[in-house]
């Protein structure tokens, strides 16, 4: 290996240690308690260091929100080999279930977690997470086109099955079910995209 690849493995590695302690402390202490101070302190650098590859906190957060939405979309990609439009919404919901249940603390972190979006100008710069938004958005469009799905408009649909996915898997997350097990928490979420499609679908 070289100098020149030693030397950027070398930066990666750096980067993927300030993300998950950062990480870390954004769960435990809370984002807004959490300074660049206290995540260098975590990784036995001086707070310099973190500052060479981010410019504050909120473009940590959302350097780790977008490897959340970086899995979420490339999880997505599989939902072009369902034809049916019907099929490919409710595959779009259990793939947005099961990647929630599968990185809790993560999802925390892109939904749920009140911290700003300071590092982008505008709503318009966040691509990564606008792309796996209009995933949906497009599965949506098409059921209500081939009439399969009944709404006043695409977006206004697109917007209520995702508040209600997010809904369920936050309440979860944050163990606001008591009386609902763990090991029941699988069985209840495919109930739930099982009742919203029947109550949904046109068939």
């Amino acid at each position: 290996m070289g100098t020149a690849e030693r030397k950027e493995r070398e930066k990666h590695e750096m980067r993927e240690m300030i993300l998950n302690a950062a990480k870390k402390l954004f769960i435990k202490e809370n984002f807004e308690h959490v300074t660049i101070r206290r995540i260098a302190e975590e990784i036995e650098y001086s707070p310099a260091t973190v500052y060479l590859y981010f410019a504050d906190k909120d473009a940590i957060l959302c350097a780790l929100q977008e490897v959340g939405f970086r899995d979420l979309f490339k999880r997505q990609q599989v939902l072009s080999a369902i034809k049916h439009p019907a099929e490919k919404l409710r595959a779009c919901g259990k793939i947005y279930l099961d990647f929630a249940m599968e990185n809790q603390e993560l999802y925390d972190l892109m939904f749920i977690m009140r911290a700003p979006m300071k590092a982008f100008n505008s709503p318009a710069d966040w691509t990564v997470g606008r792309d796996t938004y209009e995933v949906l958005q497009h599965i949506v469009t098409d059921c209500i086109e081939q009439g399969y799905l009944k709404a006043p408009s695409p977006q206004i649909a697109c917007f209520s099955l995702w508040a209600l996915l997010h809904g369920v898997v936050s309440i979860f997350i944050r163990e606001r079910a008591p009386m609902i097990s763990k090991e029941q928490q699988g069985v209840v979420i495919n109930g739930i995209l099982d009742f919203t499609m029947a109550e949904l679908l046109d068939r």
